[in-house]
């Protein structure tokens, strides 16, 4: 049986579901990332999946075989916490994380519970880096 792919490039507007997002705050940052992560990428947001937005793409293939694609950048507002999903190894970033504030960490992912607790150009520096490292395996 072919796996089912759920997270994909859809033509959905990215302006609508952002404007679907009911916490006015949560709202406020997915638009402030969308700025961010477009001039980090120079790509424009495009919905991937029902509720994440993604910043170019790029193949990627596992030494288990497993392949497939996905965005270089690209983040999902979730109940919980804005979900930032990075192409970096977080324990070579130990120093620049420590600068970043309020955060906690996933395997590829970053999560904040809003920007107004990060230190926005430490943030920024953890785009470029993810950015570069996505396109290096590209």
């Amino acid at each position: 049986m072919a796996k089912r792919v759920t997270t994909a490039p859809t033509t959905a507007s990215v302006t609508e579901f952002l404007e679907s997002v009911s916490e006015p705050g949560v709202r406020a940052d997915c638009t402030r990332l969308v700025t961010m992560l477009n001039a980090a990428t120079g790509e424009p947001p495009v919905m991937w999946g029902s509720s994440m937005i993604g910043f170019g793409a790029r193949h990627y293939k596992y030494a288990s075989g497993h392949e497939g694609d996905t965005f270089l950048i690209g983040f999902a507002p979730r109940s919980k916490a804005i979900t930032l999903y990075l192409t970096l190894n977080f324990d070579e970033y130990t120093e620049t994380l420590a600068r970043l504030g309020k955060h906690k960490l996933g395997k590829g992912c970053l999560y904040l519970t809003k920007l107004d607790d990060v230190d926005r150009e430490t943030l920024a520096e953890l785009v470029t880096e993810s950015v570069s490292a996505a396109r290096t395996l590209s």
